[in-house]
């Protein structure tokens, strides 16, 4: 544990009140560390508040059971987005995703943009592609360094690059006031998330354990990657660009918002006008990204390297291996 970090618990130890935002996220495993150490330090008497946009029903069974004479203040009970917002989807060839996103991005150059890729591989390589067609983009993810997140996050609400390529790690928990587009690059997939019973008040039984293993659904976040604009009663775009892959996961989304979606206009024809210029800039991408990653390697560091590019390559290679 960092020195910031053990001042900040021996302060903490005399507070009464204990405070999780994105409750639904930070209690999962993938905190539990972070979690327990916060706890040994505070009181046991204390009063605790959760928040988040999205509360699974698991999370508020374990809230009855464990918090004491609990209030619940909640704006909606179902899974819903701002009327301000305009959500249209496109459906298009796995292969030429790249291509539908480029011409998205050019249609909407003036905009600030949020793209929002499924894995951490794929967000330094976009990004480097945008840049290459002459776009101001940059990268954001959780294998990036802290500092450099930083950096970069500053950068977009600074102006300096108004379109910010990134993983869920920026979905949640960022102060960015002036988003007008989100693009789902990828579309988000269910994924499993173990709750655990360490984050209240009172330990659990075996019984009680047995409810804590649960599933979130994608539509948490997609709710979260859409928040992102229109916010404060501003008006935003979500455009949800889909490949054949992720049409069943698109049509969940659709079915738990309640809402059948309308197209994004846009011509195959022109959008594939594009396709040399795109295919060139991802070559000349992935090139200097193996140089920049062997350099990393010999000054023995480095945020992104050339292992990274290669299965963001490879994973595409097989989809269209799998498609002849």
């Amino acid at each position: 544990m960092s020195k910031r970090a053990s001042k900040w618990l021996q302060k903490a130890g005399s507070s009464d009140v204990q405070v999780l935002d994105e409750a639904d996220r930070l209690l999962n495993e993938d905190f539990e560390k972070a979690i327990d150490k916060i706890l040994e330090a505070i009181p046991r008497e204390r009063k605790t508040y959760l928040f988040s946009a999205t509360m699974t029903k698991k999370v508020r069974k374990l809230q009855r059971a464990c918090l004491r004479n609990p209030v619940k203040i909640e704006a909606s009970s179902k899974y819903s987005t701002v009327d301000t917002l305009k959500q249209q989807y496109l459906l298009v060839p796995s292969m030429h995703k790249e291509c539908y996103l480029i011409y998205i991005l050019t249609e909407m150059s003036t905009s600030t943009s949020m793209v929002f890729t499924r894995t951490c591989d794929s967000t330094s390589l976009l990004a480097l592609m945008l840049r290459n067609l002459g776009l101001r983009a940059i990268p954001i993810s959780g294998q990036m360094s802290q500092a450099k997140r930083l950096g970069a996050l500053n950068k977009f609400k600074a102006g300096e690059c108004n379109i910010l390529v990134c993983t869920d790690v920026a979905s949640r928990g960022l102060d960015i006031p002036n988003v007008d587009l989100v693009i789902n690059y990828d579309i988000p997939s269910n994924s499993k998330v173990r709750l655990h019973y360490y984050a209240f008040i009172v330990p659990f039984s075996t019984e009680e354990q047995s409810f804590l293993s649960s599933k979130y659904h994608l539509i948490f976040d997609y709710i979260h990657r859409v928040g992102r604009t229109a916010r404060a009663g501003r008006s935003g775009v979500a455009i949800s660009i889909v490949s054949q892959y992720e049409f069943e996961w698109y049509l969940q989304i659709e079915n738990l918002i309640g809402k059948k979606l309308p197209l994004f206009p846009a011509q195959e024809e022109e959008v594939l006008l594009l396709l040399e210029r795109v295919s060139e800039a991802r070559r000349i991408s992935i090139m200097k990204i193996k140089e920049n990653g062997g350099k990393n390697k010999r000054r023995g560091g480095g945020d992104e390297g050339e292992e990274e590019v290669e299965r963001y390559v490879k994973g595409k290679a097989i989809k269209k291996s799998k498609k002849r």
